[in-house]
């Protein structure tokens, strides 16, 4: 090896070292010095790996067997600064709605990032590694709680979390959560429900763990609009975000609040269970013209008021059987309800009526016939169809009357008979049946008369009259009473919370 001469002109030549004093070649140190590293053989996979590329030259030089500092305190340099978790929540799918027990099964992404301040390096000092992905159990996490989850086991955690080379450590997971929700029935099915996760830090203070949104409220819903699988009935309406601080416990805890608005899908609801009860009020509504003088009426209006009795026990397994307000639903199924046991009890009163008429028309008709004419007889509820039919017969039918009863003046004298007298007597008998074919003519001709000349009684008019009014009365109010529920309804403005 050459020593370089200096370039100074006030040194003289003779002042060089002499040549001999160079060592020899054989006694030149060795250089150590590693080649250089070809990174794009490496990224490639080709060429061999310096030992300060691994993964575990990585660990030891962190030495994460230091459990107080990496482990069990907070990994912050100055303990008066927060520790800041960026939080990212993405709703995934929303896999059931369980209204009687007001919870929420939801599929969520969960997204937390924060800083240690102990892990820090220079990728290119370790072969421009940018990450390293150790056990979730080996570094401290901050202890983020959801405050409405129900079901602890449905969580699980992931057994990895992943450290930056600037010091940011990434856990994701992917969890079901069973969480309660507020929910609000009072406009079901066309109900939109608010449901909230809360998430916050059981033991550090807002001073000690300060959360934060990872992204805005339009980024988020678009995103969980776009990777959002199943929405089961439900149709996602909005999403938003919001950070506060609030004092509980003595403690002042910082909070983020991820709330999901979500609109229930009614079609199903409309087709199987309001157009049903719609129908059952059109049918009772036409079983006004159905006469009252048979038992056909009352029979169908019973059917179609169990019909509805069913229809509200269907609903009580759907709804909670606690609620601030009574749902619309239910007041829709109690008025049906009520109008038709109305209708029901018109029907009663109207064959009760009907009854009383015809009981007085008999009687009326007892009172024309006399004694003698009943013969003793009790009259008949057909009776007085036939009483202006008078015929002139004995109580004591000569027919019921045996041989040897019968009087002397009744018994005709027996003379000797011809073959004329015959011949007479069969054009006689025969003429006898002609005129007996006339009075049952006859007879015929005043029954009909008769029933197109009888004038129906006073509550037979009466319940015609009640009828029509109520008919009227039925339709106004049942007309009313639906459009009233129905523009309460739909009336997006008078939602409850």
């Amino acid at each position: 090896m050459t020593v370089g001469r200096l370039h100074s002109g006030s040194t003289p030549d003779h002042t060089e070292p002499p040549d001999h004093t160079e060592p020899p070649d054989h006694t030149e140190p060795p250089d150590h010095t590693e080649p250089p590293v070809d990174y794009e053989d490496l990224m490639s996979g080709e060429g061999d790996m310096p030992s300060n590329c691994t993964y575990v030259s990585m660990t030891k030089h962190f030495n994460f067997k230091n459990k107080a500092k990496y482990l069990w305190t907070r990994p912050t340099k100055n303990n008066r600064r927060p520790t800041e978790v960026t939080l990212g929540i993405y709703l995934y799918s929303i896999l059931d709605v369980r209204e009687k027990e007001r919870e929420l099964v939801s599929y969520v992404w969960i997204t937390m990032i924060w800083e240690n301040e102990f892990i820090k390096w220079q990728y290119r000092e370790f072969c421009r590694t940018h990450a390293l992905t150790l056990p979730s159990k080996q570094l401290w996490k901050p202890d983020i709680s959801i405050e409405e989850v129900t079901e602890k086991d449905k969580i699980s955690q992931t057994p990895y979390l992943t450290v930056l080379f600037y010091g940011e450590i990434v856990l994701r997971n992917e969890i079901e959560l069973v969480s309660t929700c507020k929910m609000n029935f009072y406009k079901f099915p066309f109900d939109t429900q608010n449901c909230s996760l809360t998430f916050k830090s059981i033991q550090h203070s807002a001073g000690e763990i300060k959360l934060v949104s990872e992204q805005s409220n339009d980024y988020i819903l678009k995103e969980t609009r776009d990777h959002m699988k199943d929405e089961s009935e439900w149709l996602l309406m909005n999403v938003t975000v919001e950070t506060k601080e609030v004092y509980s416990f003595y403690v002042e805890s910082s909070m983020l609040i991820y709330t999901v608005t979500i609109k229930r899908r009614s079609v199903l609801y409309v087709v199987n269970f309001i157009l049903p009860i719609l129908f059952f009020l059109f049918l009772d509504l036409a079983s006004f013209l159905i006469s009252e003088s048979g038992g056909e009426k009352l029979s169908f209006k019973v059917t179609v008021l169990l019909a509805v009795t069913v229809m509200q026990l269907i609903l009580n397994d759907i709804l909670p059987s606690s609620s601030d307000r009574i749902p619309l639903i239910a007041i829709y199924c109690i008025g049906a309800f009520g109008f038709m046991m109305l209708s029901l009890l018109e029907t009663i009163l109207m064959m009760y009526l009907k009854e009383k008429d015809d009981v007085s028309q008999d009687k009326e008709a007892d009172e024309d016939q006399s004694p003698e004419d009943n013969c003793g007889e009790k009259p008949g509820r057909m009776h007085h169809f036939f009483r202006d039919v008078y015929i002139s017969v004995p109580c004591r039918r000569v027919f019921d009357l045996s041989p040897g009863e019968m009087p002397p003046e009744l018994l005709p004298e027996v003379p000797e008979v011809s073959s004329s007298q015959l011949t007479e007597e069969s054009h006689d008998s025969e003429n006898l049946f002609e005129e007996l074919r006339e009075v049952l003519k006859t007879v015929a001709l005043l029954l009909s008369s008769r029933k197109e000349e009888e004038k129906p009684g006073y509550w037979t008019r009466m319940t015609k009259t009640i009828n029509r009014i109520y008919f009227m009365f039925y339709f106004i109010s049942t007309s009313l009473f639906l459009g009233v529920l129905f523009a309460h309804w739909f009336n997006e403005e008078n939602d409850w919370f």
